[in-house]
């Protein structure tokens, strides 16, 4: 059995929170949160598979990367309230809706359970751009990339994935993997489970994710579903609005709905 890598925050005697990134992302995308959140109750960060130091694999679908998770539930010593984001978000979905034992409460960070028209694959494309063996500056792979991505603040996300050191530059990413799977990254498979806990999701009042169009899609997989919204914020919510979105997600963690 091969687990994702994870890192530990605080030590606290509450149930503990699984925090589950999106695509592209990592757990150090989570670190300041995770330490914020670890102040009562331990906090369990991951890389997912095909991401960060986690272990490569062939399949990148929503029922492996849910059996992965299953796989880190476990081996902490039981169930866990797990918080998920964007691709993150729908694994820990999959997770309660095939495995509810393990899963407390759900938080879902601006995603539903439906298929996307959002593809990523100008990411992909983008950083595949790059000459990893002749480029030898962050600035010369970010120059390289704008030809396809306008946005700042997307390549430098990006970036944080791309390693240069003594072994050679390379992505922490599984890219040909990923863009295998997008197809099924950006979708979300048929299910006919129902989870019956607690479901909160938490959407950016700015991002087109989650719409009222999606709210019976929800309700039909997750009966107790509510919803919350940060308003102003766009899909990388927690980024955006870190205070904001720290005190809903602190808001519902101290609910007594169980």
């Amino acid at each position: 059995m091969t687990l994702l890598a994870t890192t530990l925050f605080g030590e606290g005697e509450g149930t503990p929170l699984l925090i589950v990134h999106g695509l592209f992302g990592s757990a150090r995308n989570w670190r300041a949160l995770a330490k914020h959140f670890s102040r009562t109750r331990p906090v369990v960060t991951v890389d997912m598979r095909n991401h960060g130091a986690s272990f490569w694999n062939d399949s990148n679908s929503y029922t492996d990367l849910a059996d992965d998770l299953a796989q880190v539930i476990r081996a902490s010593g039981g169930q866990m309230d797990v918080l998920g984001h964007s691709m993150g978000g729908k694994a820990a979905m999959m997770l309660a809706l095939s495995q509810p034992d393990l899963v407390r409460r759900l938080i879902v960070a601006d995603i539903a359970p439906v298929a996307y028209g959002h593809t990523q694959m100008d990411s992909i494309d983008a950083m595949r751009r790059v000459p990893l063996d002749t480029i030898s500056r962050r600035s010369d792979a970010d120059s390289i990339m704008a030809e396809v991505i306008a946005e700042a603040a997307v390549r430098a996300f990006l970036l944080s994935s791309l390693q240069m050191d003594a072994a050679g530059n390379r992505w922490s990413l599984n890219l040909d993997v990923l863009a295998e799977y997008m197809p099924d990254i950006i979708g979300f498979p048929g299910v006919s489970g129902v989870f019956s806990g607690p479901a909160h999701f938490v959407h950016g009042g700015a991002s087109d994710y989650v719409l009222p169009k999606h709210h019976d899609p929800i309700h039909s997989l997750f009966p107790q579903a509510d919803f919350h919204t940060i308003a102003g914020a766009g899909h990388w919510l927690h980024a955006e609005k870190p205070r904001e979105f720290i005190a809903v997600v602190e808001g519902l963690l101290r609910r007594d709905d169980l």
